[in-house]
């Protein structure tokens, strides 16, 4: 993600055009989730032709424009991802990286590489997530909210690949690096790593792991905070932790919130999730009626 407040600037078209489209797309993320704005991103690959260029042709255009363009396509990747449509983002991520490497904007690749660890752990890929990771620091120390968004996505691929305590470590390593605050040299994007996304990823690596008792009162935290649309996800991390656990009436509870407004979710993962849980809800023996019941609700209303 970009920051919605950055104002649009260079003398050339090219360069408000593409921010004003990054302020638009982050905004419709944000509010309505990024099924909503999947149409507009349509939109601006109509509208910017760039964008669907060879990024080996568009060296000439300059500094400013490529730096706008590798922007708006780290957008888009993240925007793809979360609406679901994987192997688009996977296109608009190595699209951003090629933009920013031609000229040298080293943190819009950074974030990029970011989105591209969690997509590749979503997928199954936390080796290759794990290897995305590995390509953000540099020779000088990263920003603190930066670096704990790191250690977050390493944490998160090695719990997939099963790594004991290690994905508890990073973890915490990332909560006192976080704590060290804010700096000058947070880049203009970092506005999102917040107390409640380290929260909530803390309970999801922490559920990741089976390790419920610690998983559920994180998840319960980051779920009840507001926020942007996308982290929805938090809630559904949290039903699937209170199956996990066994907790039926928390879980039934939880479901007669969210099946109202399951079907206005943006968030493909999102409802990726919660149609998981509901289904493995309805097979899982000792589950009340009542509770297979309002699974099967929140299917049909997803």
């Amino acid at each position: 993600m970009t920051a919605p407040e950055r104002e649009p600037d260079g003398p050339e078209g090219l360069v408000p055009l593409a921010l004003r489209t990054v302020a638009r797309l982050v905004a419709l993320d944000a509010g309505r989730g990024a099924a909503a704005a999947v149409p507009a991103v349509r939109e601006a690959v109509r509208a910017i032709p760039q964008l669907s260029a060879d990024p080996a042709a568009l060296g000439g255009l300059g500094p400013d424009r490529l730096a706008a363009l590798a922007e708006l396509a780290e957008v888009i990747g993240w925007i793809l991802f979360d609406a679901g449509h994987y192997r688009p983002a996977h296109r608009m991520n190595a699209r951003s990286l090629a933009l920013a490497g031609l000229c040298g904007d080293r943190w819009t690749a950074r974030l990029t590489l970011l989105n591209h660890s969690m997509l590749a752990t979503h997928t199954g890929r936390p080796r290759a997530a794990l290897a995305a990771a590995a390509r953000v620091p540099g020779p000088r120390p990263l920003p603190a909210r930066v670096a704990s968004l790191v250690l977050i996505r390493r944490a998160h691929a090695i719990a997939v690949l099963g790594g004991g305590r290690e994905p508890l470590e990073l973890i915490a390593r990332a909560q006192s690096r976080f704590l060290d605050g804010i700096s000058r040299r947070d880049p203009h994007w970092a506005w999102w790593i917040d107390q409640t996304e380290l929260l909530g990823h803390q309970g999801w690596v922490q559920a990741r792991l089976r390790r419920w008792d610690r998983a559920i009162p994180l998840l319960y935290e980051a779920a009840g905070a507001p926020g942007p649309s996308y982290r929805h996800l938090f809630t559904a991390e949290l039903l699937a932790a209170l199956a996990g656990a066994g907790a039926w009436r928390e879980a039934e509870e939880l479901i007669g919130r969210v099946a109202p407004r399951a079907a206005g979710i943006g968030s493909a993962r999102t409802t990726e999730t919660l149609a998981a849980t509901a289904a493995a809800l309805r097979r899982r023996s000792g589950a009340p009626a009542s509770l297979r019941d309002a699974a099967a609700f929140l299917r049909e209303s997803l």
